[in-house]
């Protein structure tokens, strides 16, 4: 399941996006103006996100840039405003796609997916609300991990690399790709980060760290969760 964070100052129309995403299987996040949508992006919760440009506390187009300097998330622009400078300023700043109100819904959940293939991560598989693999019990609605009943703390960017493994199991997540996604862009290169968070990660996790059944090495490659 997809985590989209929609952005708009327009209650009505949050609630609306937020109803209709939920029952084509997406998670959804909210804000109202442009801080929280900042602080979501900061925290890594989101898969995508939807931006309206006209917030009333920071510039839509500035809230792009913030993004960018931490984050690739790909980033969808919804505005009322049709002409070629906004859409040109949004898609300079970072914006991947430019989505002008009134739209369909059919458009927008079209937009999301091709914006999903962008981000070069598989498709997310379907895991409900809680994956048990007898080691360790992931629930990723809750976002709680617990291991022989006791909950386990995680840093957010090792849960961050623990939920993207999760929701593509058996599937090889490489390096690049979780760098880009955890990261953000500029860190392609950084693969010790890798090496030293998954360690920390079978230390917390696996029966014997020193021979994980679950959090695999695919070696110069990438990561890999055998459920």
């Amino acid at each position: 399941m997809r985590t989209v964070l929609v952005v708009d100052d327009e209650p009505q129309l949050l609630r609306a996006l937020q109803v209709n995403l939920e029952a084509e299987g997406y998670r959804v996040l909210t804000a109202l103006d442009g801080t929280s949508a900042l602080k979501h992006a900061e925290d890594g919760h989101a898969d995508v996100v939807v931006l309206d440009l006209g917030l009333p506390d920071i510039n839509g187009v500035d809230v792009i840039t913030r993004i960018r300097r931490t984050s690739s998330i790909p980033i969808i622009v919804l505005s009322a405003r049709h002409g070629s400078v906004d859409k040109v300023r949004a898609l300079d700043a970072g914006a991947d796609d430019y989505v002008t109100k009134p739209f369909g819904l059919d458009e927008l959940l079209a937009r999301l997916r091709v914006a999903g293939r962008r981000s070069g991560l598989p498709e997310a598989a379907d895991q409900g609300a809680a994956v048990d693999v007898g080691d360790f019990e992931v629930d990723l609605a809750n976002r709680k991990v617990t291991r022989s009943g006791e909950a386990v703390r995680l840093t957010p960017r090792e849960w961050a690399i623990l939920e993207l493994l999760v929701r593509n199991p058996g599937r090889l997540i490489t390096q690049q790709q979780m760098l880009a996604k955890v990261w953000g862009p500029g860190y392609d290169n950084e693969t010790h980060y890798l090496r030293v968070y998954m360690g920390q990660l079978r230390r917390k996790l696996e029966a014997d760290p020193a021979r994980p059944r679950h959090l695999l090495t695919e070696a110069g490659m990438g990561y890999r969760f055998e459920p």
